[in-house]
């Protein structure tokens, strides 16, 4: 359906918010189960050192671009993409709530520290009053009767989408291990969506987070726990691109000689 793109032997999908929307609400209204996934530099440098982890993006059924590096991973590679191919859960969650009250497609919310799920359902609520919703905090353990009693709460209200934010690779494993036992149609890992959302977690500036420097904000707000993330992790993924590029740019090198070779061979 969608304009695939590869980095890193990790793929993603080129389109645009409202066709996520329209996609994620479609989805909750077949009988089987569905997984959207999203990609930011963070997911991808998971992914080149985590094969379980590159499995699961890979096998989803539409992964969206939630981070300008990647975007622009994407650009440096050729790729015909622009800011309106990356989106980021806070900007569009009160449209996905809208849509899901029109279509009449049920949400539960799972993430946060306990309050922030409460916070997050009464905002929806105040622009969507007649949508289904309910939520869960995120801090409870993965693991044993804890979890097993989240997974009965979820299943009895059957939800069309279940959002699930406990932060990369964290969400995405507790869901390769429960898909099966849960009741939902649509499974979103959005990391912490609702603590920015709710305002919880400080994104910064709308001129920031609209150009592509949202990280820097966040850096300089939590430099003690973000530090490793950015300062490492982005120069990383890039420097990662670049060895491909040059080991494709060599391959195809070589293989044009052998090419020539082969024709002065045979002349």
């Amino acid at each position: 359906m969608f304009d695939e793109v590869v980095l890193l032997g990790t793929r993603f999908h080129k389109l645009k918010v409202e066709e996520l929307i329209d996609y994620t609400v479609k989805a909750a209204k077949l009988s089987k189960k569905t997984t959207i996934s999203n990609v930011n530099v963070r997911a991808m440098n998971f992914a080149y050192e985590l094969p379980w982890y590159k499995d699961f993006i890979n096998k989803s059924d539409l992964v969206f671009c939630d981070g300008f590096g990647v975007l622009l991973g994407a650009k440096a590679c050729g790729c015909c993409m622009d800011s309106s191919h990356r989106m980021t859960c806070p900007d569009y969650i009160e449209n996905l709530a809208l849509t899901c009250e029109r279509e009449n497609v049920s949400l539960f919310l799972l993430a946060g520290k306990p309050g922030t799920v409460d916070k997050a359902i009464s905002k929806l609520k105040a622009i969507a009053p007649n949508l289904k919703i309910k939520g869960h905090h995120g801090y409870f353990e993965k693991s044993g009767k804890e979890n097993a009693s989240v997974i009965e709460q979820i299943n009895a209200f059957k939800p069309d989408i279940l959002y699930v934010g406990f932060g990369m690779p964290l969400q995405e494993n507790w869901i390769q291990k429960n898909l099966d036992r849960i009741d939902a149609k649509v499974f979103l890992p959005l990391g912490a969506c609702l603590d920015f959302y709710t305002g919880s977690v400080y994104r910064g500036p709308r001129w920031m987070t609209d150009n592509g420097m949202e990280w820097l904000s966040r850096f300089f707000t939590e430099p003690q726990r973000l530090w490793e993330r950015y300062v490492i992790g982005n120069p990383l993924f890039f420097l990662r691109l670049f060895k491909a590029w040059l080991k494709k740019a060599f391959n195809s090198y070589y293989k044009h000689l052998y090419n020539l070779n082969s024709i002065e061979k045979q002349s």
